[in-house]
């Protein structure tokens, strides 16, 4: 297809498309609880209701049924990214196999059966609680489009299979095809265990009704203002209110952390993505997909898709959007022209899907570290404790941060907390104008690298070696 053409397509194709996530939009999405009004006291206080406080007030629960939980969301649960993300749910505790492998080699084997055993745990409560979620274990294939990508994809199967790491399937390019089919697909690595599909908003909502089933007390638009110790305990100030607790987690992810001091560890990144109409049997013919991977390609400026029950394919990604200072603002979830980049990468991926519309085009904000990957701590003498920089990959991972929150405010010496992960803190993002530019010169790089055969300039080998990676 010409470039004008593409062009053309990808335009018309964005004509109907609703700026509302498609997972929210959803006519059995449940109303928002009562607003907190007056002062609560309970044994643990959640603050955030998408899946970090969610999961960790649903295992405080399970661990010890008698304790008091309350949970607090400044919004309506799984309304932020919890309810705008593609649905992948990995297994991957480190944002994936090569990012543990570069920051924690010596305990990759343990994180990675760590996160096996989390996965298997979420499946577990998914069924228990009848969570109607459309969850589906069906892996995930990444694919190389370019040459240089199936020898990295090869180095990352040969390093995987040396540690003993089972389910991957290196595929060939007639392989691959076989899967879903693009000619843009030159081979791929299928992880058949590692991930599951599902709906992430129903997800979030049914882990929300199995927590008030639990007992949870369960305040939405009730944002916390202001911590501050209080006798032995903690108090949160919120907007009618204040709420009195013994422990306090905190799962606020991309919002600012209510501990100062943990604020420059995270920075937002804005993340966007397109829903097509349901695809027909003719366009579901033409591209395959009958065992419903997810997919992600190998470049740095990547896309993650998906298709769903009602055939519709998710496709997002590659445009990551830093606002200056890190200032969240509404106006940043849709962005036009990102949505045009999007539908234009979509046909060159699938040019035999010419004629498809997309029905929804939403962007969120994630939370970002410079490790990718999540990073713990305690605060107010281990009264206080929090999870935080998940880059993407915490619809599993955030069950995992639950757990880690409740060890280290119980004081507890665990698998868990013994972890070098958990123990270590990323480095923190300088202040600004030093953040933006930093930020913008290894958005640039990466481009860069994708143009010219994945080779790495200065800038990005001195972020490998100061162990920031910046490769996703």
């Amino acid at each position: 297809m010409a470039p004008g053409a593409m062009r053309s397509t990808a335009t018309t194709s964005l004509s109907d498309a609703q700026p509302v996530p498609y997972w929210l939009d959803d006519p059995g999405r449940p109303g928002a609880l009562p607003a907190l009004t007056g002062d609560e006291h309970c044994d643990l206080l959640v603050v955030g209701g998408g899946y970090s406080g969610l999961w960790t007030a649903l295992l405080a629960k399970e661990r010890d049924p008698e304790r008091d939980v309350v949970l607090i969301e400044g919004h309506e649960v799984g309304w932020a990214a919890s309810g705008r993300n593609g649905g992948f749910c990995a297994a991957s505790l480190t944002h994936g196999f090569s990012n543990g492998l570069a920051r924690w080699p010596g305990e990759l084997r343990t994180l990675e059966e760590l996160g096996e055993r989390n996965l298997d745990a979420i499946e577990a409560t998914v069924a228990r609680y009848a969570i109607d979620c459309a969850f589906e274990r069906t892996g995930e294939i990444d694919v190389a489009t370019e040459p240089y990508q199936l020898d990295d994809l090869q180095e990352a199967y040969e390093e995987a299979t040396r540690l003993g790491f089972t389910g991957l399937e290196l595929l060939d390019r007639e392989a691959v095809r076989a899967e879903v089919d693009s000619p843009t697909f030159l081979g791929g690595l299928w992880d058949r265990r590692g991930v599951a599909m599902l709906h992430p908003a129903k997800l979030a909502w049914g882990l929300k009704q199995a927590c008030a089933d639990l007992g949870v007390r369960v305040y939405e638009n009730t944002r916390g203002l202001e911590l501050t110790g209080s006798g032995a305990g903690m108090a949160v100030r919120t907007p009618y209110g204040r709420v009195f607790a013994r422990r306090v987690a905190l799962g606020t992810n991309v919002f600012p952390s209510l501990v100062r001091r943990v604020r420059p560890y995270t920075v937002p990144v804005y993340d966007y993505a397109l829903m097509t109409e349901p695809l027909t049997a003719e366009q579901l013919g033409a591209i395959g997909w009958k065992n419903r991977q997810g997919l992600g390609d190998s470049a740095n400026q990547f896309h993650y898709f998906r298709i769903t029950p009602d055939h519709r394919v998710l496709w997002g990604g590659y445009d990551a959007i830093y606002p200056y200072g890190g200032r969240l603002s509404a106006a940043l979830e849709h962005r036009p022209e990102t949505y045009l980049k999007l539908a234009s990468h979509f046909f060159q991926c699938f040019p035999q899907l010419e004629g498809v519309r997309f029905s929804h085009a939403w962007g969120g904000a994630i939370d970002t570290c410079t490790r990718f990957s999540a990073f713990f701590g305690t605060a107010y003498a281990g009264r206080v404790a929090y999870a935080a920089g998940y880059t993407g990959l915490g619809v599993g991972a955030t069950r995992f941060g639950g757990d880690v929150m409740l060890d280290l405010l119980a004081g507890e010496r665990t698998a868990r907390t013994e972890l070098e992960m958990v123990r270590s803190k990323p480095l923190p993002f300088p202040p600004e104008p030093a953040a933006w530019a930093g930020i913008g010169l290894t958005k640039w790089s990466l481009a860069r690298a994708d143009a010219r055969g994945g080779r790495r300039n200065a800038w990005l080998r001195t972020m490998d070696r100061l162990g920031l990676g910046f490769d996703s």
